[in-house]
């Protein structure tokens, strides 16, 4: 699964750029994340086609990093995401974003983005 990260100014319109952006290709989204940090934002997005968010993306020079994403299935209770860091850390896997992607019952689709997807999905398996 593919993670994209986009850094965007923090004013008015620009999450509504990006998002028009994917919908002209028929993007959908599985799950989004943005927070502001100073004057800037980042947004982080799942699509359901990697492919057409590149086109997407691209065509309206919307700068984009791409990474793939860990998915981790956890039960929704205390201490379950500390569990997750704790084998990131101590694999030495730095994080660089978590958010849910899902949730069903008791249980939390989570997506891990890292340094390192490939240690981080041995890691977390």
């Amino acid at each position: 699964m593919k993670d994209f990260s986009i850094k965007l100014a923090h004013r008015t319109g620009e999450l509504a750029r990006v998002t028009n952006a994917l919908s002209l290709y028929g993007v959908n989204l599985k799950s989004v994340s943005a927070m502001r940090l100073g004057d800037q934002a980042m947004l982080h997005l799942i699509p359901d086609n990697a492919e057409s968010t590149r086109s997407a993306l691209n065509a309206a020079n919307i700068p984009f990093d791409e990474t793939e994403a860990a998915i981790v299935l956890l039960e929704n209770r205390a201490g379950e995401l500390t569990g997750v860091a704790s084998k990131l850390s101590e694999a030495g896997i730095n994080l660089e974003a978590a958010y849910v992607i899902g949730v069903s019952d008791d249980l939390i689709e989570l997506a891990i983005v890292s340094d390192d997807a490939k240690k981080a999905k041995r890691v977390l398996e």
